[in-house]
């Protein structure tokens, strides 16, 4: 890995980090300490608001040869739109007020997209301060917004979104993006730009998580379903979730005693789906609260099949994490996902599991039944998760790309 240059400090800017422990906390987390192991990492981010809202962590404080800057900021409840917005203006301000006293010429910048209204301030304070920026994607707006429904593709708002976009990507070093699907995506968002995307996967929690015998498993006990054959959903259950698909195949499945679908998240859905399986007696469904990341390593491999759903028009937005953490834990995967995404890339290529296109409870329910007619190429398919998470997708090899992606 090459060496900045000695006076050159390393910035992350990002709206999460330690001690949040949702995805694009931990994420960051992993990337800035594994980098500050070499070169000179600072971060600058906000309190705990999601998992760990409520948490008051440091203002200021070296984490792990991290030196960490807290911004206040509101921390209200994100699934409440107007709360959400309150909270990207607030942590938005005080973020960009804080880069302006901090950059030095020289300094590079990494800037997450969450919020993503936090790329545009920070190439302003890069370009008033001299520092050059690199725009890591974890997820990618407008089209997120057109996914869910909270835009149109048509509308004056993501046209005008579009072209502040391009200003930014215009003036950025690179773009780091999370999926192959994501890298063509922004290869035609900033075509004529000439500006170098990267594609770096996020990856497997592998020092925590691992496969365990599925008869000691304690939640599976604890739910006394241990004779079941267990589909798994375990994560964020927000919009760009296909959650509806999920519980519209259990209840197809209701008659069926030797299905049980369990859910172990939060998110704004969350109570949609808790009413659906109250109101229709879905005693084939369980739903339980978010689970800290201590514990993945019992919930992850308390199922026979883990489920990773989308809703469609995702292609090139996201790659949701969870993907390498089931594979970790040596699970096969069904997954609802547009045809082409980097999901779906890498079901196929490792031999993983079953995709298909989101929002058809009745193909959902096929493949289940496929999937449960196959139980006994369900371990080889396992094995080769494991093996995929460790030989491509290591936190290891994730630190050691980021490194040169910006450092170089």
């Amino acid at each position: 890995m090459s060496e900045p240059h000695p006076q050159t400090t390393l910035w992350i800017l990002t709206e999460v980090y330690y001690p949040e422990e949702i995805s694009t906390g931990y994420y960051l987390t992993e990337i800035a300490e594994g980098l500050a192991k070499e070169h000179s990492v600072k971060v600058i981010t906000g309190q705990p608001k999601h998992m760990s809202r409520g948490l008051k962590a440091e203002k200021h404080e070296i984490r792990n040869g991290v030196e960490i800057f807290r911004c206040r900021g509101t921390t209200l409840d994100k699934n409440v739109f107007i709360f959400r917005l309150v909270n990207m203006l607030t942590i938005g301000v005080s973020v960009f007020v804080r880069s302006l006293r901090h950059f030095r010429k020289g300094d590079r910048v990494m800037v997450v997209t969450a919020p993503p209204s936090l790329p545009v301030t920070t190439a302003i304070a890069c370009l008033l301060k001299g520092s050059s920026y690199t725009i890591c994607v974890q997820d990618s707006y407008p089209e997120i917004l057109i996914a869910v429904g909270a835009a149109k593709p048509d509308s004056l708002f993501v046209n005008v979104v579009n072209h502040i976009n391009r200003w930014v990507y215009k003036h950025a070093s690179k773009i780091i993006v999370m999926g192959r699907d994501m890298n063509e995506l922004f290869a035609a968002k900033t075509k004529g730009l000439d500006i170098p995307i990267i594609t770096i996967p996020n990856w497997a929690d592998l020092d925590t998580i691992h496969p365990t015998p599925r008869n000691e498993n304690s939640l599976l006990r604890e739910l006394g379903i241990e004779d079941k054959f267990v589909l798994l959903y375990a994560g964020n259950i927000g919009h760009p979730t296909d959650v509806e698909t999920i519980i519209a195949a259990a209840e197809k499945l209701l008659d069926r005693d030797e299905f049980h679908f369990v859910f172990i998240g939060a998110g704004v859905k969350k109570p949609k789906i808790e009413k659906t399986a109250a109101g229709k007696a879905l005693r084939n469904v369980t739903i339980l609260d978010y689970r800290p990341r201590s514990e993945q390593i019992v919930f992850l491999n308390a199922c026979d099949v883990g489920l990773v759903a989308l809703i469609e028009g995702m292609w090139g937005t996201a790659m949701p994490s969870r993907t390498y953490n089931i594979m970790a834990a040596g699970r096969p995967i069904l997954a609802l996902t547009d045809q082409g995404s980097e999901l779906a890339r890498v079901i196929d290529e490792e031999g993983i599991g079953i995709y298909l296109t989101p929002g058809d409870p009745e193909r959902l329910v096929e493949a289940i039944i496929e999937m449960y007619g196959r139980r006994d190429e369900l371990a080889a398919m396992g094995i080769r998760a494991r093996k995929a998470a460790e030989l491509k997708y290591s936190t290891a090899k994730a630190v050691e790309d980021y490194a040169k992606a910006l450092t170089a």
